[in-house]
C-alpha cells in the first residue's frame, strides 16, 4: 500500500553525514529550509550552469510540475543539497498539464520534442515520472558516484512506496555509462535530444532492479 501522505518520510539510506530526504507538500515543514535549498540548488544547476530557459523567483527554479502531486528527493549534508530529483505519478493533472513527457508528446512544451518517446506516454498509477535529476556543482569527483547512487536509490524506493513498478524519465544522454558505474540498469525509450546544449534521453527504470 502507498505510504500515508501525512506520515514523515525517513531517509532511505545514509552514508555518514550524507542523508536522503523525500519531501512532499504535507511533510516539507518538518525539514526546515531543505525544500527551499533544494529549489535553489536546481536553479544553480539548470539555470546558472546549464543555462536552460526556466522560471525562477527568489533564487529558486520551478515549473508547472512542482505541485502537491510531486515528491522531491534531496541528498543533503549539513543543510547543503548535493543532488536530487523530482517524482510524480503519470496520472497527474494540473489545469492543462499532466506530466512532462506526455505534455511534450502533445506539443505543449517548446523545449522537448514531441517524439521524445518511442511509444505513447503512459497514464498509469504504477508508472511514475522522474525529472530534474541533478548533482550539485560542488560535489567532487570522488563523491559523485555515491551521490548519484543515493539519488537513484531514493527515486526507486519512493516510487515503489507509492505502488509503482517502474519509473520513466528524462536523464542525461550519458546515463548508461554512469548507471553501469553504480550497478544499476535502465533502458532507453526515446531518441537523444538537445536542451540548450545539453543532450538528454528518456529512460525506463524497472523497479525490480532497484538497489538494496
Amino acid at each position: 500500500m502507498p505510504r500515508s501522505e501525512a506520515a514523515p518520510t525517513a531517509p532511505v539510506e545514509q552514508h555518514g553525514s550524507i542523508k536522503i530526504t523525500t519531501m512532499s507538500m504535507t511533510n516539507m515543514t518538518q525539514y526546515g529550509d531543505l525544500w527551499v535549498e533544494f529549489m535553489r540548488a536546481r536553479r544553480e544547476v539548470f539555470i546558472d550552469r546549464l543555462h536552460w530557459t526556466l522560471s525562477q523567483t527568489e533564487g529558486m527554479e520551478f515549473d508547472q510540475y512542482d505541485t502537491p502531486q510531486a515528491r522531491w528527493v534531496a541528498v543533503h549534508e549539513y543543510g547543503q543539497v548535493l543532488g536530487g530529483i523530482r517524482l510524480m505519478p503519470t496520472t497527474s493533472r494540473c489545469a492543462a498539464y499532466s506530466y512532462m513527457l506526455r505534455d511534450a508528446q502533445m506539443n505543449m512544451l517548446d523545449s522537448i520534442p514531441n517524439d521524445v518517446l518511442f511509444f505513447d506516454a503512459p497514464v498509469d498509477p504504477k508508472i511514475w515520472e522522474a525529472t530534474r535529476l541533478f548533482i550539485a556543482e560542488g560535489v567532487d569527483a570522488k563523491r559523485r558516484p555515491l551521490v548519484q547512487r543515493m539519488v537513484l536509490t531514493a527515486m526507486q524506493t519512493t516510487a515503489a512506496d507509492h505502488g509503482a513498478h517502474s519509473v520513466i524519465g528524462i536523464v542525461p544522454a550519458v546515463f548508461s555509462r554512469w548507471l553501469k558505474r553504480i550497478g544499476m540498469n535502465a533502458a532507453p525509450v526515446g531518441p537523444k535530444f538537445n536542451i540548450d546544449g545539453t543532450w538528454s534521453q528518456a529512460a525506463l527504470f524497472p523497479l525490480k532492479h532497484r538497489l538494496q
